[in-house]
């Protein structure tokens, strides 16, 4: 997920600190992530894709377009 994730950030030009202020997803939870001591709860996977316009499928990796059919 993470991946996915870091691929949104270079592809808008944001920061995961813009992110984090924008959702409510204090920084360190993406720091947590990219490094694997946790996984992304739903609500924030929602969060996430709700910014970024995609579905959480495509966050997840699980589908390789970005809005859902």
């Amino acid at each position: 997920m993470y991946e996915i994730f870091a691929k949104l950030l270079e592809e808008r030009g944001v920061t995961a600190y813009k992110v984090s202020k924008a959702t409510g997803i204090a920084g360190s939870t993406f720091s947590d992530w990219k490094s694997g001591r946790s996984t992304p709860k739903q609500d924030k996977l929602q969060k996430i894709a709700d910014y970024f316009g995609v579905s959480i499928d495509y966050l997840l990796g699980r589908s390789d377009y970005p809005k859902s059919l």
